[in-house]
């Protein structure tokens, strides 16, 4: 999450049990009419569970009563924690607070709006207890707009499914469980929420999807709109970078430089040879320029990529943070 955003917000004051099992995030931008009926029928389900829980709800900068309600709710509810962004920082950055409030070894993570139902959130612990690390849900039955929402959404998930090597029916959906150590482990920007299964794939995590429930919105508007499809494509673009050349930018900027230059070498050689064979004067032909540029360019990415390895390596190297993730150790000491 933005660090900016990372400051600024206020958490509600509550109790601090011994031990969380189970917490559940919920992102809520503008949902004041429907918080009240969300939040009776979850704490009904959680309460059937029989194990000690807590509900992290992250209020996006809403710009209606929203907050009010979630401060009523809290007053009721000692498992009800409430952190309250200055400004609408996006779906993203609320479930990236959540994450890093959350202390259950389970965090199931589901929409505001009513749409997704809090009477599936046992079929998601009970795949996780089958041994998966995250669990998907997917709307088989999506009570959306049809042209609108659910062709390009269905168009959206095969492309995504294509180009990262996950396959999900349904990315889109808010409404999943993850084991505590895959969420503590990943960072988040823009529009990356949709993507968290594919970076948990990555980081060797077990992800499984299964069918949940979908109902249709019963108060205001989705908040979503066609320009979003730009910004998950933008960020798709991002991971298969980051999944390939995070340790090694070079490989990219590189490999793309050398290209350019040989390019280059490609161009002069056939203008000389458009010279000696048909006596093609070189100010005659654009290749000399083309080959100027492209070798400039080669140039500039190599560079670049020099300039990206040492960044990475700062990045890293300042953390203290390795370039792997570790499952386990066995006969290792945990500081090891």
């Amino acid at each position: 999450m933005n660090r900016i955003a990372q400051r600024q917000f206020a958490v509600v004051e509550r109790a601090e049990p011994a031990e969380i099992e189970l917490s559940v995030v919920l992102p809520i931008y503008e949902e004041e009419e429907s918080l009240p009926q969300l939040l009776s029928k979850l704490f009904d389900v959680l309460h059937n569970l029989h194990c000690p829980f807590e509900v992290i709800a992250v209020n996006d900068g809403s710009k209606d009563r929203s907050i009010d309600v979630l401060r009523k709710a809290a007053a009721v509810h000692p498992e009800l924690r409430v952190v309250d962004f200055t400004r609408n920082y996006g779906q993203t950055a609320a479930l990236m607070a959540g994450f890093d409030h959350a202390r259950g070894e389970i965090v199931i993570t589901l929409d505001a709006d009513l749409q997704n139902d809090p009477e599936d959130i046992p079929i998601l612990i009970g795949k996780l207890r089958e041994g998966y690390d995250v669990v998907s849900g997917w709307r088989a039955d999506r009570k959306d707009a049809a042209i609108s929402r659910n062709f390009l959404s269905r168009v959206a998930n095969r492309v995504i499914s294509r180009v990262s090597g996950v396959h999900l029916r349904d990315y889109g959906c808010t409404l999943k469980a993850y084991r505590r150590d895959v969420a503590s482990n990943l960072r988040l920007y823009g529009e990356m929420h949709r993507l968290i299964p594919i970076y948990a794939s990555w980081m060797g995590a077990k992800v499984i999807e299964v069918p949940v429930r979908h109902h249709a919105r019963q108060y205001g508007r989705s908040k979503y709109g066609l320009g979003r499809i730009m910004k998950v494509v933008l960020d798709l673009a991002v991971a298969k970078f980051l999944e390939h050349f995070l340790v090694k930018p070079i490989y990219l900027f590189g490999g793309f430089g050398l290209l350019s230059i040989l390019a280059a070498f490609a161009a002069i050689g056939w203008a000389i040879g458009l010279k000696i064979v048909d006596g093609t004067s070189l100010i005659l032909t654009p290749l000399p320029l083309l080959a100027a540029m492209l070798f400039l360019i080669g140039c500039i990415s190599i560079l670049m990529g020099l300039l990206a390895e040492m960044v990475m390596r700062t990045y890293f190297e300042s953390q203290s943070r390795p370039p792997y993730h570790v499952r386990q150790r066995i006969n290792l000491d945990v500081a090891a």
